[in-house]
């Protein structure tokens, strides 16, 4: 049994999407949910899944010490950003080398880097006027959304779309696309 933590800062509708998808799953476990912020929505949806979550504080996660006696004590295999917003320490790019994948709402190499996540990547490109959008998986490395890209998928941006109209299309492909590549990965190492 392969056993994953997924870390997030917000609500957690990825990480809810990705517990469900796995769940009575023989080969794969969602095993354990760790944020940086005590009042993301996240613990709630963790709580109804029956999935044990933590709240670690930036400092915390930067030294590792603690992050890593928990994902110790839980047998951790990898780890899921799903809408996690703090850059992964060293220590934990060294415990689990090319066993850290992110979910980017944008095609990379465009629109990533520190600070573009949420509706600030969907309105940087819908201000570029850019025909189309979508996701990319990629491993996580030493750099903000820099690692090698494991999968991208595309949607179309249309004359007049919101931020929150590329947003709702990029979700879809997050839910749809996230779950299945993290299971090609993790059954693959």
């Amino acid at each position: 049994m392969k056993r994953i933590a997924i870390f997030a800062s917000g609500s957690g509708s990825n990480a809810e999407n990705i517990v469900r998808y796995f769940s009575g799953n023989d080969e794969i476990e969602i095993a354990l949910i760790l944020s940086n912020k005590k009042e993301a929505f996240v613990h709630e949806r963790a709580k109804n899944l029956g999935v044990p979550s933590y709240t670690f504080s930036k400092t915390e996660f930067d030294e590792a010490e603690l992050i890593l006696e928990t994902l110790q004590q839980y047998n951790i295999d990898f780890i899921v950003l799903a809408g996690y917003l703090l850059k992964v320490s060293a220590p934990l790019l060294k415990a689990f080398p090319n066993r850290i994948i992110n979910i980017h709402p944008a095609l990379l190499p465009k629109y990533g880097g520190k600070g573009m996540y949420g509706d600030r990547v969907h309105r940087a490109v819908m201000e570029a006027g850019e025909k189309e959008s979508g996701i990319s998986i990629h491993y996580v490395n030493e750099h903000y959304d820099e690692g090698d890209i494991i999968f991208q998928a595309s949607c179309e941006v249309l004359p007049g779309d919101t931020p929150g109209d590329i947003a709702q299309r990029v979700h879809q492909l997050e839910y749809k696309h996230f779950p299945e590549v993290i299971e090609k990965i993790v059954n693959e190492k």
